[in-house]
């Protein structure tokens, strides 16, 4: 893989052919470099999102972040948390389908090389894609484990469990023991999943994050210790993918975590 400098990367903005806008950012040289779509939470492509991408952009990767919620009607309240835009299961795989078919149109675009990572409420579509997409790999950040993710819903036709046997590459996960929607049960039933089904992954349990402590937007829930560490982890899983270091023909599990010998879910609490 290309070495870029750090301190240079091209940004801009594009249209995908659904009508869904995206930012999009790579290293400055003029090489491709393996591509990372990367999903947004809740609040929809805010400054936190192209943030990310950006400093994604400048250890190596060309980054696109559509906006995955532009039908809402009210951006600035959706930014803000003010309201909601609930995306199905198919409408996702569309959405993410249109993003990877853009992804030949853009200079600087590995398409070999393709991970796509969700954040809280889309965590779970990166699993929905790789279900019946081949990509590289996946990235789940404190999503797609808690107990409303498991069932069959209307926005969710398929059962999480049916995602996981159906996944055709290696996943990253990281969540947070302090997370009040998602407990240590539910992180431990997602990885035991994946093991039931020979699922390569890697995945790692913060002790003192809460949900969203990956975000330094939010100041209750930045945990910057945690953040660097998890982020550090998912780079370096991301360069080991795209170096061919988690081959198909074998099932790899790393599993780290940490969390109070005085545990209990019942105390966690949402921070803002």
């Amino acid at each position: 893989m290309s070495v870029p400098d750090p301190t240079r990367v091209k940004s801009g903005q594009i249209i995908c052919a659904n009508g869904m806008p995206a930012f999009y950012t790579r290293p400055a040289e003029d090489v491709d470099f393996p591509c990372v779509i990367l999903m947004h939470e809740r609040y929809g492509l805010v400054a936190h999102t192209r943030d990310l991408a950006t400093r994604c952009a400048r250890e190596g990767f060309f980054v696109l972040a559509p906006n995955f919620f532009f039908r809402h009607p009210d951006q600035p309240l959706l930014n803000k948390g003010d309201s909601r835009c609930d995306l199905s299961d198919p409408d996702a795989l569309d959405f993410l389908k249109a993003a990877i078919a853009i992804l030949p149109t853009l200079d600087g675009a590995d398409t070999t090389k393709v991970a796509v990572a969700g954040y809280c409420q889309t965590g779970r579509h990166p699993l929905v894609l790789a279900s019946e997409v081949d990509v590289s790999a996946i990235i789940v950040w404190y999503g797609a484990a808690s107990k409303r993710e498991w069932g069959v819903t209307e926005r969710q036709p398929k059962p999480l469990e049916e995602l996981i046997a159906r996944l055709n590459c290696p996943l990253f996960a990281a969540f947070g023991a302090e997370d009040h929607i998602i407990a240590i049960d539910d992180v431990r039933r997602l990885r035991n999943a994946l093991e039931e089904h020979g699922k390569s992954y890697e995945m790692h349990l913060y002790e003192g994050a809460p949900h969203g402590w990956l975000n330094d937007t939010m100041p209750g829930r930045y945990r910057m210790a945690q953040a660097v560490a998890g982020w550090t982890a998912q780079q370096e899983f991301l360069r080991n993918v795209f170096s061919g270091a988690w081959p198909k023909d074998r099932v790899v599990w790393r599993f780290e975590g940490e969390s109070r010998a005085n545990y209990d879910f019942t105390k966690n609490v949402r921070k803002e």
